[in-house]
């Protein structure tokens, strides 16, 4: 359950604003509260079973204790944490590898949001979950809970000055591991002053480094790209723009890459679609969206046939074809986090036959009292030892909102002490209550 994509992304209204969300468009919106806050508690069993590498099965009653507050745009604060009690299998009444380092603690903060996209400044920190910094060319649909036994918090840094924009993250804000930033120029600013349309032309530069000291040991590695971007059509509810982009590996001779692409996104007040496809040229073993998805597990073992961690794995020179889309619909034009329809799948297909694919969906049905959320994850498919996740999960509120029936379910991969993944899966089955003000 640790790894559950959708969790930060709808904690932080879904509960507090539907009422709102449900609202026809011809009635008038009722006063927006300062604050708002909500207080859950769940209560599960989850069961962890290894499928193979030996090992018992483990038993668990889970706890999870939420506290939610709403400031507005400007503020809102989303603390808990799953507390496992040991009902059978394996020492100790509390699961040891949820909270065996300091890192661990990071998962007490789900979410801390201070300032706005509008705002000169903004801070956010909690779990990234598909997460991409910026041009997306080095961090692409990164997550930092994809190791089950680690289980930071993260954090991003934005700001703008002028016609610079910057973003800077940390994938675990207590220990030195990955860490990054992009700056980005708007270039029709500093040419056609400040009455041209921003972000018209725009060019940037990105670094990202794993120092690899926290999360399982991992060889440290270092990625930089340059990118530029034009939007080529530009109408109301419509953005067409292309991109270049070139990247390597500091200290390592021989090690780039290349990509060419296209974009489009669509904003109407029901639905919010973005499309990407790129061509993309691989050299020396760099790749762009080096840090993806399954990054917290292949940085431990990828899916190379000698298993070894993908900061010294030999990614084969060659071509490959990126193509991502993210849709989100809902029938009442609300255009906050809820969506009655959540939509993103990725595909990279290489020349040398390996193939990629993350896709997530979820929906609300039944008047937004059900909600259905499932994920997977293929990597290094069409080779030996390519690797498989997946997990669903399913919400039922009842009681005008008040109860909530949960049941979850998935594989897992856990880190070995020798630089193995051990198979596993999840199930779980539980009851939570609400209190929102």
């Amino acid at each position: 359950m640790d790894n559950r994509w959708w969790a930060v992304l709808w904690l932080w209204l879904l509960p507090l604003r539907g009422e709102t969300a449900a609202a026809s468009d011809s009635e008038p919106a009722p006063p927006t509260r300062s604050w708002s806050s909500l207080a859950r508690m769940e209560v599960a069993t989850l069961a962890l079973l290894p499928r193979s590498g030996g090992g018992e099965t483990e038993g668990f009653v889970q706890l999870e204790p939420t506290l939610i507050l709403d400031g507005g745009p400007e503020f809102g604060l989303n603390l808990g944490a799953p507390i496992r009690l040991r009902a059978w299998g394996g020492p100790g009444r509390v699961r040891r590898e949820d909270w065996d380092r300091l890192s661990d603690w990071g998962q007490l903060v789900r979410g801390l949001k201070l300032g706005s996209d509008a705002a000169p400044v903004g801070v956010w920190l909690g779990a990234l979950e598909d997460y991409s910094l910026l041009s997306a060319h080095l961090v692409r649909r990164y997550s930092n809970r994809t190791n089950p036994d680690y289980h930071p918090a993260g954090g991003f840094l934005t700001g703008t000055v002028g016609p610079l924009y910057t973003e800077a993250f940390a994938s675990d804000v207590l220990g030195a591991r990955l860490m990054g930033g992009e700056v980005a120029l708007d270039v029709g600013r500093v040419l056609f002053g400040s009455g041209h349309s921003p972000g018209r032309y725009s060019l940037a530069v990105s670094a990202v480094h794993d120092w690899g000291r926290t999360g399982g040991t991992a060889p440290s590695v270092t990625l930089a790209h340059l990118d530029g971007t034009a939007v080529v059509l530009k109408r109301p509810g419509l953005e067409a723009h292309l991109l270049a982009g070139w990247g390597g590996r500091p200290g390592v001779g021989g090690a780039w890459g290349a990509v060419l692409g296209v974009g489009a996104d669509a904003v109407t007040p029901t639905r919010d679609i973005a499309l990407r496809l790129e061509a993309r040229r691989q050299h020396g073993g760099f790749r762009q969206g080096f840090f993806g998805p399954d990054y917290e597990l292949a940085r431990i073992q990828s899916v190379d046939p000698e298993g070894v961690p993908l900061a010294s794995a030999r990614f084969p020179d060659g071509y490959s074809l990126q193509a991502e889309a993210r849709v989100g619909w809902d029938a009442v034009g609300y255009l906050g986090l809820q969506r009655h329809l959540a939509l993103s799948l990725s595909l990279e297909a290489f020349s040398w036959g390996r193939l990629d694919a993350d896709g997530r969906v979820a929906v609300q049905l039944l008047e937004r009292s059900l909600e259905i959320a499932v994920k997977g994850l293929g990597v290094g498919m069409g080779q030996s030892g390519a690797r498989y996740l997946g997990a669903a999960e399913a919400r039922w509120r009842f009681l005008a909102g008040k109860l909530c029936a949960v049941a979850t379910g998935g594989t897992l991969l856990f880190p070995d002490g020798d630089g193995t993944l051990r198979p596993g899966a999840f199930a779980s089955v539980g009851l939570g209550v609400d209190s929102a003000r």
